[in-house]
């Protein structure tokens, strides 16, 4: 399993984002220059990110970027699943006990047991990590890589 690109990007501009939280509006430009990403790739992420509730925006030449909840409120496992869609190592954990599994032998799957623990692990782990407990724990600089 290996996190693409808008997973890590996205907690990237929102821990940017949680370094000025209450102190107003962050430009594109900034996070994109503060953090060394792409400022188009980032406007697309940010998209999707405001549409999941987790930051707003503001247009025009004074506009940008902003959380829509304090740091506190929102987790690492809120942003990934806003970006990327659910945390799941399989296909069939994936779908609801309402509809169809894409594979025949789900409900009596021996290993799929397996693959469920793992993804409750790390929703719990991602879960339990808020932007502000990165912002403790990290020294006001870059996170992640750029590439």
């Amino acid at each position: 399993m290996k996190l693409s690109t808008k997973g890590r990007y996205s907690v990237t501009a929102l821990y940017e984002l949680a370094q000025h939280y209450g102190k107003g509006i962050v430009p594109l430009k900034t996070i994109a220059l503060s953090q060394g990403l792409s400022e188009n790739y980032l406007e697309q992420l940010m998209g999707t990110l405001r549409k999941a509730g987790l930051v707003a925006s503001t247009r025009g030449a004074q506009g940008g970027y902003e959380l829509a909840r304090a740091p506190e409120q929102i987790t690492i496992c809120d942003i990934i699943t806003a970006a990327e869609g659910p945390i799941a190592l399989v296909d069939c954990l994936l779908a609801d006990e309402k509809s169809q599994h894409p594979c025949a032998r789900a409900g009596e799957c021996v290993t799929r047991g397996i693959w469920e623990k793992v993804c409750d692990s790390i929703n719990e782990v991602l879960g339990g990590i808020t932007l502000a407990d990165l912002c403790r724990d990290g020294r006001h600089g870059n996170v992640g890589c750029g590439r």
